[in-house]
């Protein structure tokens, strides 16, 4: 009986974890099409990424809600920076479908003295139909 008990705590302990590295992985994986569609220049695709009634909280700046006007806003930012970099650092599952994203990223400024920015960032993830999309993007420079 006791044998039987551990295993099914063991098993539950398991059904919890795997969902979480699937998102993390998920999540991953989207971060690393955003850094390829930033690259080439696809803010119409960065857009696709988030959901239509998406927010982002630029530094220094007002919200940005939408995903046209989210659109906007990254090919505004990248005649400002590029070379983007993310790190996920954690992936905290909320539910089937929503997570919470905490990482890092460095970018270049562009111009005549290029520098290096660092900073962090939190998105709340949506799970929409089959795909992940980005629902609240808040970030900041500083470690």
């Amino acid at each position: 009986m006791i044998m039987h008990s551990i295993a099914l705590v063991i098993a539950f302990v398991i059904s919890l974890t795997v969902p979480a590295l699937a998102q993390k992985a998920e999540i991953e994986a989207i971060n690393a099409k955003w850094i390829e569609m930033f690259n080439k220049g696809d803010f119409s695709g960065i857009g696709s990424l988030y959901s239509t009634d998406a927010t982002a909280f630029p530094p220094g700046s007002a919200m940005v809600q939408g995903r046209a006007a989210i659109e906007t806003m990254w090919k505004g930012m990248a005649e400002q920076v590029g070379d983007p970099k993310l790190t996920t650092v954690d992936v905290k599952p909320l539910g089937p479908s929503a997570a919470r994203e905490i990482g890092t990223f460095v970018l270049k400024t562009k111009g005549s003295t290029p520098q290096e920015v660092a900073g962090k960032y939190v998105v709340v993830w949506e799970k929409v139909g089959n795909d992940w999309k980005l629902a609240t993007d808040i970030w900041n420079d500083g470690k």
